[in-house]
């Protein structure tokens, strides 16, 4: 904290308020005080200008185009590192040693399988069930099994509660996707890594081997370390708030996939692909160019820019080059999606307007053309950005929870509706 003032002038009134510091970034003026001093709200729809918590977990600069996970940039973890680590990095503050690595892993590997009954909640669902709505129902399902790990004042069994939900949420989603095309569930194996073990369970058939490509399971590694968290978005200001109310951790993270699942939030991926499909050839880009910097025309580019950066998105850095690998790999040229995003791509990097707005490709541009390519449906993109960003809602979910300043979020209003007014019968109106 600064021994800095922020001065507040109402009337012939001045009130002061404290300006906080953090290790990096803006500074942010408290205002806990303000309608005990003033009598007054603040006025702030989408939280623009809100910090409604501190935390110690991500840090984004939106200019530089950087993204921090306790402290370590992007790109270096997700080229070095791998998401198992990453996420320890998250939960605990450090990277771990060896043996600690060791250790976590296997307690994550070992948690994998899903209690034998919740399979009989997929069959419950429509079997054209988006696997969005069925991730969500089973994660908040998993309160009625795991009784034993659903007090949040047991520091124990907030510890089993993250460890089960990283662990079973890749068999979650991956039988969510064999639910919806009729294909038997496939359990999952502890002699694959984790990026490994979501393919096998994904892809694999019970009638013949399944060989995972180490270029698709590095590609996949990478999706899940590049949204494994985002400081303060949406679904993880769900987490928080739900979280805020002392709600078992299941039904938190439940409530975050909800929020996740909306198409302005979770769905951008889904949104790019779909752009790429109906522009359908190369001959067609300069079209939908055309359309896209005209003003008057309602269609815009998805996959391009970022609300947050307004420089490079660092995470498409990264998944530019497994994008190029994959497409390598799985080539392009009877795929016309894939050719479109190519020359979308090099247009969007090269093109005066786009360079000059910066409107450069982001990370949902780049996952939703892997994604596609590895052989996902676009319904399932949502629901595997949902596997990746778990851990990073139950990081936050757990440092809220030990935050000594934890209140039940509340959030005020300003009330322009009628004013008083007595009750008139019905025969009277």
């Amino acid at each position: 904290m600064t021994k800095q003032k922020a001065k507040l002038t109402i009337g012939d009134k001045v009130f002061e308020f404290p300006i906080l510091d953090g290790t990096v970034g803006p500074s942010v003026i408290d205002i806990r005080s303000l309608y005990a001093q003033t009598g007054l709200f603040t006025y702030d729809p989408g939280f623009t200008s809100t910090a409604a918590c501190d935390s110690s977990i991500t840090y984004i600069d939106g200019d530089k185009g950087e993204l921090l996970y306790r402290g370590y940039p992007i790109d270096q973890l997700a080229d070095d590192s791998h998401f198992l680590e990453v996420c320890f990095l998250l939960l605990y503050g450090n990277l771990p040693n060896a043996s600690e690595l060791e250790e976590f892993e296997t307690r994550v590997t070992r948690h994998t399988m899903m209690h034998e009954q919740m399979h009989q909640l997929y069959h419950g669902f429509r079997r054209d069930a988006h696997p969005m709505a069925i991730v969500c129902g089973v994660v908040g399902a998993m309160a009625a099994f795991y009784h034993d790990s659903t007090d949040i004042s047991d520091p124990e069994q907030r510890e089993i509660a993250s460890i089960r939900m990283i662990a079973k949420m890749p068999t979650i989603a991956a039988n969510a996707y064999k639910y919806s095309i009729g294909q038997p569930f496939v359990y999952p194996r502890n002699d694959l890594n984790y990026a490994e073990n979501f393919l096998h369970m994904c892809f694999s058939v019970p009638t013949e081997d399944y060989k995972i490509d180490p270029i698709l399971s590095k590609a996949m590694d990478r999706i899940f370390t590049l949204h494994a968290d985002h400081e303060q978005n949406a679904s993880t200001s769900t987490v928080r708030l739900a979280g805020s109310s002392d709600a078992n951790p299941f039904a938190c993270i439940a409530a975050g996939v909800a929020c996740l699942w909306g198409p302005a939030h979770g769905g951008a991926n889904e949104a790019a692909l779909n752009m790429l499909r109906e522009i359908g050839t190369v001959d067609n880009i300069p079209e939908y160019v055309a359309r896209a910097k005209d003003k008057n025309d309602p269609f815009r580019l998805m996959g391009f820019g970022h609300r947050v950066y307004k420089s490079y998105d660092p995470r498409a850095k990264v998944m530019q080059e497994s994008a190029k690998e994959v497409l390598e790999l799985m080539g392009v040229s009877n795929n016309p999606t894939l050719q479109v995003a190519r020359e979308l791509e090099k247009i969007a990097l090269e093109d005066p307007y786009f360079v000059e707005r910066k409107l450069y490709p982001n990370v949902d541009f780049y996952s939703g053309i892997i994604l596609n390519a590895i052989g996902f449906p676009t319904s399932m993109f949502t629901a595997i950005f949902a596997l990746s960003r778990t851990v990073g809602w139950i990081a936050q979910w757990k440092e809220m929870i030990g935050d000594k300043q934890k209140k039940i979020g509340r959030p005020r209003q300003l009330y322009d509706g009628s004013t008083y007014r007595d009750y008139v019968a019905i025969d009277k109106r």
